[in-house]
């Protein structure tokens, strides 16, 4: 069983490999269909097929490379775990230098303003909840 982390856990890559085989058979079945439908297009017993007549088929390669749907990258900061560890950090930090210079009285000015922070934070979710409904 695993345990909630707000730190990141490096998983090794997995190798993966996909074989390619050559099967003579299916290559010689494909290559006389192949010759056997270009003959019969020439004689006029089969509908040659255009591809490019139709509308909505193609290759589509007209727009593929412009940068409409590459979207930016988030930086580690700006994402919802980055913005945690920040905020844990300077919690710690904070506490460290306040237990130094105040005492251990700042542990308990920490914890409520802690408190109050995210009590305020549940609310204003909450309530804005309540008025998209």
């Amino acid at each position: 069983m695993k345990f909630p982390s707000i730190f990141r856990s490096v998983t090794p890559t997995r190798f993966e490999i996909k074989p390619r085989y050559y099967d003579p058979i299916k290559e010689d079945i494909e290559d006389r269909s192949s010759r056997i439908r270009k003959e019969l297009e020439e004689e006029g017993q089969l509908i040659k097929e255009d591809n490019q007549n139709r509308k909505g088929i193609g290759t589509g390669i007209r727009g593929s490379f412009s940068n409409r749907g590459i979207k930016p990258k988030k930086t580690a900061i700006a994402s919802s775990t980055g913005i945690i560890r920040t905020i844990l950090f300077l919690v710690m930090v904070i506490g460290a230098f306040g237990y130094i210079y105040i005492g251990p009285i700042i542990l308990n000015y920490l914890l409520g303003g802690i408190l109050v922070i995210g009590v305020g934070y549940y609310l204003i979710r909450f309530l804005k909840k309540g008025k998209d409904d």
